[in-house]
């Protein structure tokens, strides 16, 4: 590795080191600061020209005596060191330990600024993923090597079903080694802390590597984190084979850093402010998930996203969800009505569900059954918004009959314990437990054959 060490920074703001008379420098590069204490700070070469470079500074420029710092490139990107010692692990946004144990020794060094899968070598998704959650498994089902987003806001419980779904990720009827990559971004102490104890106490953050970065870490080592997330899980899946669930949280607080940086260093803004790469630059995260032909491990990835003002349109749910293929949306309305998890049915979706889903994957009926679901919840979603019209009593017996069902679906479907694992099976038959409250010609979207095996016909 060679390296070239400069003394001419002549300016600092925030994150933001400018250094002069430094030809050849790439952009990407690694660079190490050296104060007037001789203490290190790291960074990454973010424009460069043949006049000066840009460099972002991880741990902030705060009490740099320009005239005493000495820069050091690097000439190498940000790299981490892998094995299959990172599991049980817990890191920083660059890779560094954060559990006081001994940084990873390996020959295994990989550049962290991967590349979206060569669409000529992906193979589509497909194999169901059991959550354990009713919500997600019935009705939006998540399969290998998708990308299916959570969209929350603030206040709702998305910390605690993004660690539930981590604690309770399997794939059904198969023996295989299936990993966590758990990375969150501008995430409070507290909540640290409640993911580490609920990842230690549940048994299995053995099989989790966490990447954390905290509310009051730099802002530049956010936009870090879930490309080493991601090339962690990348060496898990295709290298050792393992199926790996990908969780990501904030990616609100991602974007947020991203503009900031953007700022600071000129960018043209666009919507909201924000740069008119972030689409692209979302891209190019989301779709290193996924699964290669020819190799048995997979990438499956679950963002999560809150909506600032709980607003759906807002630049970023809006262009993750043109990128993902779905997306699970939490509503403040259930919640306030003590469900958890608080899953708004209506518009949420998983585009691949189809292909997880059926007799060889979970059960004959499951298409059948979550289509009838949706048709029965949205018929009694318009009676409950008649009702609120016209009052209850007014309704007829059918449309009370609709009232309850979507009681009845929202207290014991969408809502389950946070604790609660319930199979596929026990999902498909509480989903039958609630269409047997209509008589069977109401039900006319699932088979007669459904209907003599699964109807409670005494309801």
């Amino acid at each position: 590795m060679s390296a070239r060490e400069y003394r001419t920074a002549v300016s600092a703001q925030g994150s933001l080191l400018v250094v002069q008379q430094a030809p050849n420098v790439a952009f990407g590069d690694q660079v190490l600061i050296r104060d007037h204490l001789n203490n290190l700070r790291n960074g990454q070469v973010i424009r460069s020209s043949e006049d000066e470079a840009l460099i972002q500074v991880y741990e902030g420029t705060g009490d740099l005596d320009l005239e005493n710092t000495w820069v050091r490139f690097l000439d190498q990107p940000l790299e981490i060191n892998l094995s299959p010692e990172i599991l049980g692990r817990i890191f920083n946004g660059i890779g560094k330990p954060k559990d006081n144990r001994p940084p990873i020794l390996s020959n295994v060094r990989r550049n962290v600024n991967g590349s979206a899968i060569n669409p000529a070598a992906r193979t589509y998704p497909r194999e169901f993923i059991q959550t354990g959650i009713s919500s997600i498994d019935g009705l939006n089902s998540l399969v290998r090597g998708q990308k299916l987003p959570i969209f929350s806001a603030s206040g709702l419980p998305h910390n605690r079903l993004a660690a539930q779904i981590v604690r309770q990720a399997k794939l059904v009827d198969e023996e295989s080694s299936f990993s966590v990559v758990f990375a969150a971004m501008g995430v409070s102490y507290a909540d640290a802390r409640f993911f580490q104890e609920e990842f230690a106490d549940s048994g299995v953050l053995g099989n989790v590597v966490m990447y954390i970065n905290l509310a009051d870490d730099p802002p530049v080592e956010r936009l870090a984190l879930p490309r080493v997330a991601l090339t962690a899980a990348e060496y898990l899946a295709f290298e050792l084979d393992r199926h790996v669930l990908v969780v990501l949280t904030d990616m609100t607080n991602y974007a947020e850093a991203l503009r900031e940086v953007a700022t600071a260093k000129g960018d043209v803004p666009s919507r909201k402010g924000y740069p008119g790469y972030l689409y692209s630059d979302l891209a190019e995260i989301y779709e290193r998930s996924g699964r290669i032909k020819d190799r048995h491990g997979s990438v499956t990835l679950v963002p999560v996203v809150t909506m600032p003002s709980d607003d759906i349109t807002h630049p970023i749910p809006d262009l993750t969800g043109y990128i993902t293929e779905g997306q699970i949306v939490l509503s403040r309305e259930l919640h306030n009505q003590g469900v958890y998890p608080p899953v708004f049915i209506s518009p949420s979706l998983s585009r691949l569900m189809k292909d997880g889903i059926g007799k060889d994957d979970t059960r004959e009926d499951h298409p059948r059954v979550a289509n009838q679901l949706y048709a029965m919840y949205a018929k009694a979603l318009e009676t409950r918004n008649l009702a609120a019209i016209i009052g209850a009593e007014e309704l007829s017996e059918r449309d009370r009959r609709y009232l309850k069902f979507a009681e009845a679906f929202d207290s014991q479907f969408i809502g389950q314990g946070e604790d609660e694992d319930r199979s596929i099976i026990e999902t498909l038959n509480l989903a039958w437990e609630l269409l047997s409250m209509f008589p069977k010609d109401m039900l006319t979207r699932v088979s007669e054959t459904d209907l003599a095996k699964y109807h409670r016909s005494d309801k």
